[in-house]
């Protein structure tokens, strides 16, 4: 019995010199883990989705392998009105390898108008993204890290300006139109003038089509012809039919 015991007692020592030493090597190799994200962003646009793909590499100089990295972004704007979620899976990153991947975050331009986040085609502003990375080391133990970050946002139109309503003759008018793009993307399409009297009454349309690079201006006077008097005009209303999105109107008030 006292030799049971004994072997028991050793064992149990022989146990705990093995956990020790498995935690020490795995706290070690955990430390040798390192993620880069030193290559440059690279922005594209397609059917009006906004995607900004980011290189990533995790090296894995430990003594275990990886499996199950989990890298998660949500996108949302500065009141946390939700915008998007994006994930990318890595199955596994072998001990002492590096794996290279890219992660892509989405924006769609109709997500922004369909919950009425129209501020952001007029101002710059700043977007909050979640970041959250999971892994499990060694096969048995889960890493969670989490991070607030901030993108820039470029409005299309930003600085929107419309001047004072012209009359050339009885029946053609022009006002003048200026905007900046600060998006990433151009902005293609045609822009349609209404000028209304206080009761909503129609006094001139005009249309013009724009073609405006990122971080280029747009200043031009549109051309309309006039169904009624020009010293009646209340309101512009201004109608975008881009080739990513369209919207209106955008009702800006006269006098």
């Amino acid at each position: 019995m006292n030799q049971a015991i004994r072997a028991l007692g050793w064992a149990a020592i022989v146990l705990w010199v093995m956990v020790i030493f498995f935690s020490g090597t795995v706290v070690y190799s955990a430390m040798q883990i390192g993620m880069n994200f030193d290559e440059e962003s690279r922005l594209t646009t397609s059917n009006g989705t906004r995607v900004m793909s980011i290189p990533f590499s995790i090296s894995n100089g430990g003594l275990y392998d990886i499996i199950r990295l989990n890298i998660t972004t949500r996108v949302a704007d500065t009141n946390q009105t939700f915008l998007s979620r994006s994930t990318t899976l890595v199955p596994s990153v072998p001990k002492t390898s590096t794996v290279a991947e890219t992660h892509d975050i989405s924006i769609n331009l109709d997500d922004i108008l369909d919950k009425n986040l129209t501020y952001m085609l007029f101002t710059d502003t700043n977007l909050n993204i979640d970041l959250l990375v999971g892994l499990t080391y060694a096969y048995t133990i889960p890493l969670r890290i989490s991070s607030n970050l901030t993108m820039p946002w470029g409005a299309p139109f930003s600085s929107l300006v419309v001047g004072d309503v012209t009359e050339l003759s009885s029946s053609r008018a022009t006002a003048p139109l200026s905007f900046e793009n600060h998006a990433f993307f151009s902005l293609d399409g045609t822009i349609r003038m209404d000028v209304v009297d206080e009761h909503g009454r129609l006094i001139g349309s005009g249309t013009t089509e724009v073609s405006v690079s990122p971080e280029s201006s747009y200043d031009e006077a549109i051309l309309m012809e006039l169904a009624g008097d020009v010293a009646d005009v209340a309101e512009v209303r201004l109608y975008f039919d881009m080739s990513l999105f369209g919207f209106g109107p955008v009702v800006i008030a006269v006098g």
